[in-house]
């Protein structure tokens, strides 16, 4: 009996040379290990690159690098970076993950890491009976900032602070302001957070030794105080920060900050204007920490940031958990961040004058 056979004719052989010419041609699929800037400009995002870190900390830039000799990748500050869209939008539904734009939205998880304001900020507010202004009425994170900040638009900024990083402003709920004194004698002058930010957490002795060593951050946080600086042509708060590296090396940084301790009534006229604060500084000298009975104490109040000034503070070196006064710690390294720059000697010749109400 014969065998039947199936006729492979002309046709299915052109069907199959077209078949596999086709599939070389084709774009292969994208796996998961080659998602980079190039395919999701969310990795060109700040939360992805966390520039601004690296940017500041460079020897190019006057940054921590002079003091600790150590490159930015070595130097364990990698932490900050969000790696993935799990860490923000990952959520479990009936025991299997799932992401959620709500749980990417809500205010635990931008705490989460941004420490600085839940931890410290607001804990401070609460004990004081002082909450921010629009945490108070029932705000969160996201009714300022935009899901452009969050995910990027495929440019790949240095830092926040680079002028269209950030779309957050007061302007752009508080499109205009109420008539007062203030606001007409300052005009544009100031920024709406030089007289309504209500203090500023600083960091200081943030050691670096630790950092490297036993891959954690250690510090002394310090409030009850907020420095001005000029930022994009306006008086703006402002922030500063001190370091101590091994050889009892030390770095002093200021930087244009905005603290999520909001008041809706502004600084006093005194606050700022003919100060003892302002006096220190004139003088060119002024301790913001200080040695006393073996206390660290601090100068409160409103410190304006000028060039050629002394600004003294406590060192201190961390081992095993206990702090010490070092006793002949180097002058720091002074380094103006963020796009920040001091205020002039007119501006300062200002603040000292006493205003008459």
């Amino acid at each position: 009996m014969k065998t039947s056979t199936i006729n492979r004719g002309p046709s299915l052989r052109v069907f199959i040379f077209f078949f596999f010419a086709f599939s070389l041609l084709a774009e292969p699929p994208v796996k998961a290990q080659q998602v980079n800037k190039e395919t999701c400009f969310y990795f060109s995002s700040l939360h992805a690159t966390a520039n601004g870190m690296s940017h500041w900390y460079s020897k190019e830039q006057g940054g921590l690098e002079l003091i600790t000799g150590i490159p930015y990748e070595e130097a364990g500050c990698t932490r900050c970076h969000v790696n993935s869209c799990d860490e923000c939008h990952k959520t479990m539904v009936d025991n299997k993950p799932v992401y959620s734009t709500a749980v990417a939205a809500s205010q635990e998880t931008c705490l989460k890491c941004h420490a600085r304001e839940s931890a410290m900020i607001m804990k401070i507010d609460k004990v004081a009976n002082t909450p921010d202004v629009h945490f108070n009425s029932g705000m969160t994170c996201m009714d300022c900032h935009t899901g452009r900040e969050m995910h990027g638009d495929g440019t790949e900024y240095l830092t926040m602070k680079q002028p269209g990083a950030m779309d957050a402003s007061c302007e752009g709920c508080h499109e205009e302001v109420t008539e007062s004194q203030a606001h007409t004698v300052h005009g544009d002058k100031l920024d709406c957070k030089a007289c309504h930010v209500r203090h500023v957490i600083s960091c200081t002795n943030c050691h670096v030794e630790t950092m490297i060593k036993e891959k954690k951050r250690v510090a002394q946080p310090v409030s009850g105080w907020k420095f001005l600086m000029n930022y994009e042509g306006k008086v703006t708060s402002a922030n500063m920060q001190t370091f101590v590296a091994p050889g009892n090396k030390t770095l002093l940084i200021f930087a244009p900050q905005f603290s999520h301790s909001v008041k809706k009534e502004g600084d006093q006229c005194e606050d700022c204007h003919g100060s003892e604060n302002v006096a220190k500084v004139v003088n060119k000298k002024i301790d913001l920490t200080w040695m006393e009975d073996g206390e660290v104490l601090q100068t409160r109040g409103v410190i304006p940031v000028v060039d050629g000034v002394e600004y003294n503070s406590v060192y201190q070196n961390h081992k095993d958990g206990v702090w010490t006064p070092i006793d002949n710690p180097e002058k720091p390294v002074l380094q103006y961040v963020g796009y920040g720059t001091p205020l002039s000697a007119e501006q300062l010749s200002s603040m000292a004058k006493k205003v008459e109400k």
